[in-house]
Formats: C-alpha cells, structure tokens, sequence
C-alpha cells in the first residue's frame, strides 16, 4: 500500500502540475507555467522514481524570472507538491535537493527571499501540517551561508534549536516534579516507549490531544501492556494553575511539573507552539519530533502488527 501511494502520489503532481495554469488572476502578467520533469520509464522502482523527481524537480524553471513570486496558483502550488514529495525519498537526497534549489535560486534575490520565506512557512510554522524540523536544517544551512542574507542572528538561533533532540539522537534529560513533591527525571522514566506531551491548563488544542490520546485503542493498549508510558509535562511557572489541572490528565498518565521553567528558560526543548509532541524509544532516542496525534498513532500502529 506504501507504494501504491507514492505511484499515484507522483502521478498526481504530474496532473496537478499541468491544470494549475488555468487560473491567472494576475491580468497583468504573462501566463507561467510549472513544468514538471519526466521521470525516465527505466526506473520502475518507486523509491528511484521518487529521488529522480526530488532531484530533478525544478531543472525547468527559471529562478531569475521574478513574475512567477506574483502566481502562488503556480509556483507555491508546485513547491507544496515539493514539500510533500520530500519525505519519499532519502534525507540525504531530499536535504541535498533543497539545498541545490536554494542555490539555483540565488541567481535572483528577490526570489531567493521568495522561497525561504515559504520554507519557513511550510516547514517551521507550528501550524503548518508539513512542519519538519529536519527538512528545514539544509534550508537554514543555506540562508546562514548565503551572501543574500544580510541579518543572520534569527537563522543561527533557529539552527540551534533545530539542531536540539534530533530524529534518531538521544533526548536531552530533565527533572520534573510529581503531584506528590517527588522529583524524578526522564532518563530516570523506563519503558519501551515514552511519549514527551508538553501542554498548559486551559489550552484547547491540548485538550484535544488529551481526549485523542486517551481514546486511542493503539495509545491505550500500548499503556495497558506497559510498553508506552505518557509523560505529561507542564513547562510553565504557575503552580496553582497546574494542580487545578490535575483530574484533567488520565491517571495512568505521569503528570509532571518542571519546578524552575528549567526547559523552557533553558531552551532543553523547542516549544515554538503548545502542545508538543515527542516520542521517544527504551534508550531516549527521538523517533518522532514536535510530531501530530495521526503520526504518532500511525507510528505505534504499526509496531503492534
């Protein structure tokens, strides 16, 4: 089915890529199109069909023509096809590609700026469903690097944080507080899986994670066979507000408090938005960073078959 899904999702850019002309609001301007590259019929194989289009992906376009940053109908619909074909293919090759694309596109400085600035909303958005920390590593590599860029203190910050609790590195460990006043740390938390769920009292989207959690069979026979243990991590200062919170969060749950904002003031973790997702394995290595509900669950579905 996994490769069912990439046959028809190449086959769709390949569509969407040819329709996305026929809307041009901008009077003005020339028509532009997105032309997309011919996979070459000799690979079959779905992964070197994938990494031949992240390669190849933007050989047709013209990065000093200025009009296509005035057509989001055409060039942000073709780098969201982009940024949706990234994770097919290797790290390597996707970070190699973006870097690549990034270079070509600083022939044109205006475009340049164009496209960081969507890779930034696309990649580092909290709100963005394509945000990935490790995809926009090569972009921020490539910002700092550039000659373009004339401000370069909120990239290098933006790097260091991204840099922190990367996919397949060990977790930075913690100490938090219980209910009870005992304190604990994470690397001091044992089990086959540990799903880091930082939130605040009162926020709504951490409600819903919550109740998501709670009610997902996946989460809740993972929990029953102690395999997965859910730390639950109040990262502010207000400690009344925490322990009005408390029947909030399943008793099966531990419900933490950092004592000191340490993470935060700290920066142990990026918390760009709240809720924040982690899920990490037996040895705290991160499996899944800033991760959504459907991930995650997607995740320990299949460890359960």
């Amino acid at each position: 089915m996994k490769y069912m899904h990439l046959f028809i999702l190449l086959a769709l850019f390949t569509n969407c890529s040819r329709q996305q002309t026929n809307n041009d609001d901008e009077k003005n301007t020339p028509e532009h199109t997105f032309k997309m590259v011919n996979i070459p019929s000799v690979l079959t194989e779905p992964a070197e069909r994938a990494a031949y289009l992240v390669k190849h992906y933007w050989d047709e376009f013209d990065f000093s023509d200025t009009v296509y940053i005035h057509q989001p109908q055409v060039t942000e619909q073709a780098f969201a096809d982009y940024i949706d074909i990234l994770p097919h293919t290797t790290y390597t090759i996707a970070a190699a590609s973006i870097k690549d694309m990034l270079n070509k596109a600083e022939t044109q400085p205006v475009v340049f700026h164009y496209f960081t600035d969507l890779y930034e909303k696309y990649l580092y958005d909290p709100n963005s469903p394509f945000r990935n920390d490790e995809l926009y590593i090569p972009v921020l590599e490539t910002v700092l690097s550039s000659s373009l860029t004339e401000e370069k203190i909120r990239p290098a910050y933006l790097l260091e944080l991204a840099n922190k609790n990367r996919v397949g590195e060990k977790a930075s460990d913690f100490t938090y507080m219980l209910q009870n006043g005992r304190m604990s740390t994470l690397y001091n938390t044992k089990s086959d899986y540990i799903l880091l769920f930082f939130y605040n009292p009162g926020c709504r989207s951490c409600k819903e994670i919550i109740e998501q959690l709670n009610s997902s069979l996946t989460i809740n026979y993972l929990t029953d066979q102690k395999k997965l243990t859910i730390l639950a991590v109040y990262p502010d200062e207000d400690l009344q507000e925490w322990k009005n919170y408390l029947s909030e969060i399943p008793q099966t749950w531990i419900n933490s408090y950092d004592k000191g904002t340490h993470i935060q003031d700290e920066e142990i973790y990026d918390l760009k938005a709240i809720p924040t997702l982690y899920l990490l394995d037996k040895e705290k290595k991160v499996i899944l960073k800033d991760t959504s509900f459907e991930q995650l669950e997607n995740y320990l579905r299949l460890q359960t078959n």
